[in-house]
């Protein structure tokens, strides 16, 4: 299933510790996910992966000084009227309540229920939202709009693939991108519609039923845009007899 979404339900402030709240999926736990390109398809898909996965990322989310800082600061997510997620920080237990602060340094207290927790350094970008430790409304926005913002439209949520509309032309529906991901396991390739698509498609191939894939959203979210997309991978094997 491809659940799709125009990008203002994944807005968020410049700073980059607030988001808006949308409830914009379901979502189901699977296996933890590892993409697999190797350095001579990144070499050659270098203006292309940009758009599929996270550049130089895996070193920053790793650092220890980085978890440390997680660690020691207890963020968590709390309520807010305006960007409807604001990253704070628990200071102190108080009760029911929990006594934390903002980024800027202001303290405040909030019921302890109303918190959502933060995930780790290491799930930013997590390419699949059931891998979250913390699967929550403020996570799953958060990592929506990251990953938005830096360009990775497509997102997994157990067996359902979140699109977010960009809006604008991305080079990663050309014939180059439909051959890296011609019979790819899921688990092989950065999201993409193509992987979706290549799945159903071995799948009538080896199981001789008919498939569906089920494109959901609101209008103008992209929905027509990604069901074309999707017919891309049949007639490109079907043109070669595969």
């Amino acid at each position: 299933m491809i659940k799709v979404t125009s990008s203002p339900a994944v807005k968020a402030s410049n700073s980059g510790s607030g988001l808006n709240s949308s409830p914009l999926l379901q979502s189901n736990g699977t296996n933890p996910s590892v993409t697999t390109i190797n350095n001579d398809q990144a070499d050659d898909f270098a203006s292309e992966l940009k758009y599929l996965k996270p550049q130089e990322h895996k070193n920053s989310v790793s650092d220890p000084a980085t978890q440390a800082d997680w660690t020691a600061k207890k963020y968590v997510w709390v309520p807010d009227d305006i960007e409807g997620f604001i990253r704070a920080s628990v200071k102190q237990d108080v009760g029911e309540d929990c006594i934390c602060t903002y980024d800027n340094g202001k303290q405040f207290k909030i019921a302890r229920d109303d918190i959502q927790r933060m995930n780790p350094p290491k799930f930013s970008k997590v390419e699949d939202m059931a891998e979250l430790t913390c699967l929550n409304e403020a996570s799953v926005l958060y990592n929506l709009k990251d990953r938005y913002f830096s360009g990775l439209i497509y997102t997994y949520s157990g067996l359902f693939c979140v699109v977010v509309n960009p809006y604008k032309n991305l080079p990663i529906y050309t014939e180059k991108i439909i051959d890296l991901y011609k019979g790819k396991k899921r688990h092989e390739m950065p999201p993409h519609v193509f992987a979706i698509a290549d799945k159903a498609y071995r799948s009538m191939l080896t199981e001789r039923e008919d498939q569906s894939i089920l494109c959901t959203g609101e209008s103008g979210a992209g929905k027509t845009e990604n069901t074309k997309k999707s017919y891309t991978i049949p007639s490109a094997c079907s043109g070669q007899n595969e």
